[in-house]
């Protein structure tokens, strides 16, 4: 409740919370590189995946270093690849 210029603390909630969301829908994540053992590491497959549905996840995984990497990628309209994700798990070495 605005009274005269005063918020209320539950109006003030609301002004930092609309500042926040304003602030966070202005942030874009950047896209993530290839490294080697991705599969568009050195430019886009050769062959296209023409059976999977555009939008469909394609998950590859690989060694990289003393690490086992996962990463998902997204089958776009022209049938190329989109990597949209990349997670690591490290081996415990005895």
């Amino acid at each position: 409740m605005v009274v005269f210029g005063r918020a209320s603390p539950s109006g003030k909630s609301l002004v930092l919370l609309a500042a926040l969301c304003l602030a966070l829908a202005g942030c874009t994540t950047p896209d993530l590189e290839p490294i080697p053992g991705s599969i568009t590491y050195g430019g886009q497959p050769r062959t296209k995946l023409t059976k999977a549905p555009v939008g469909s996840i394609v998950p590859h995984t690989f060694m990289s270093g003393s690490s086992f990497v996962k990463e998902s990628y997204i089958i776009q309209p022209d049938r190329s690849l989109k990597l949209v994700r990349r997670d690591y798990f490290d081996i415990p070495v005895n």
